[in-house]
């Protein structure tokens, strides 16, 4: 089944040229689960923005005819959880965190050092099991899902240490995660030249992040920050419907950091990313939904208009002026 690009669904939708927040080299593989619901997300981007009705209708109907069935987008919300708990034989950790993350928006998780919020990503993707709560994707409840499971549905997440295999090329990691289009798991006695059917299409995704002309380059010789952005392109070979990013500016200088500020911001087009990050002026900049935790529970929920301005969350920042 051929992949559909963001830039063919506007010229679809709009009869016309797409604007600048289509992706340049953007394409959904309509053959899994996140491929079809990235490509819906992006139809309801343009519905959004003010796209006719029967195009948009017409549209979404030619890949539901396709594919004989679609992902359930009646909801507002991708991600829920309920009541989520995680105690480590006393001490809780995490407790009745109760977050709603909506379709095709950059919701962000902020709060002091210790405030339970890598916990809660742990929780998401399943490297850890929840003592009590729910966690709900698509309205299914995937509490005791596998992490494998959880990738295969589209959840897919960085880490705060740059993950990446250092003695491979740039090129070499990000086809790791594309290997999986290919469905031979388990030919490992094969050459590795059959992978290079990849090539072009890691190469496609690697102009996506800026990262083409370092390809060929082993990646532990790459800048830090080239090497997250590598870390966000393997995630992004996964097809990730919900994007899950920790700490994504984590050491970086000011140069590195707009840098990654607006990866994030082209690569959230289409997408719905939930990001724990400490830099204010990211979160500000980018982010529609702020949730603040403080000591594994929910301080405070708001734009950054509303939270910035919290007397709990300031006080939890800066402390206060008694002792």
């Amino acid at each position: 089944m051929n992949p559909i690009s963001a830039r063919h669904v506007w010229r679809v939708m709009t009869f016309g040229t797409p604007p600048q927040s289509a992706p340049e080299c953007c394409s959904y593989n309509l053959s899994t689960a996140s491929g079809i619901n990235s490509a819906l997300q992006m139809l309801t981007s343009a519905r959004l923005c003010g796209v006719g009705k029967h195009s948009y209708a017409k549209t979404r109907f030619r890949i539901n005819a396709t594919l004989g069935w679609t992902p359930d987008l009646s909801s507002e919300y991708l991600l829920q959880t309920h009541s989520l708990t995680k105690d480590f034989k006393g001490f809780v950790a995490v407790r009745d965190v109760s977050l709603k993350v909506r379709r095709g928006s950059i919701h962000a998780l902020i709060g002091p050092n210790g405030a339970g919020k890598t916990t809660v990503f742990n929780l998401l993707t399943k490297f850890l099991s929840p003592t009590s709560g729910t966690i709900h994707y698509e309205r299914h409840d995937i509490t005791r899902e596998s992490p494998a499971h959880i990738a295969r549905r589209g959840i897919v997440r960085s880490f705060q240490i740059s993950a990446v295999f250092p003695h491979m090329t740039v090129l070499e990691n990000v086809r790791i995660g594309m290997q999986r289009r290919l469905r031979n798991s388990f030919h490992f006695w094969r050459s590795d030249s059959t992978l290079k059917q990849l090539d072009d299409h890691v190469r496609e995704l690697l102009r996506d992040v800026n990262l083409e002309p370092y390809a060929n380059m082993i990646a532990v010789e790459l800048p830090y920050g080239r090497k997250r952005a590598l870390e966000i392109a393997c995630t992004l070979a996964l097809e990730p419907a919900l994007l899950l990013l920790d700490e994504p500016t984590q050491g970086m200088g000011h140069e590195d950091v707009d840098s990654v500020r607006n990866l994030i911001r082209r690569v959230a087009v289409g997408r719905t990313v939930l990001m724990v990050e400490h830099n204010m002026r990211i979160v500000a900049d980018l982010c529609d939904t702020i949730t603040v935790l403080q000591r594994g529970s929910v301080l405070a929920e708001g734009t950054y208009a509303d939270v910035s301005r919290n007397p709990q969350v300031i006080e939890a920042y800066m402390g206060t002026a008694h002792a």
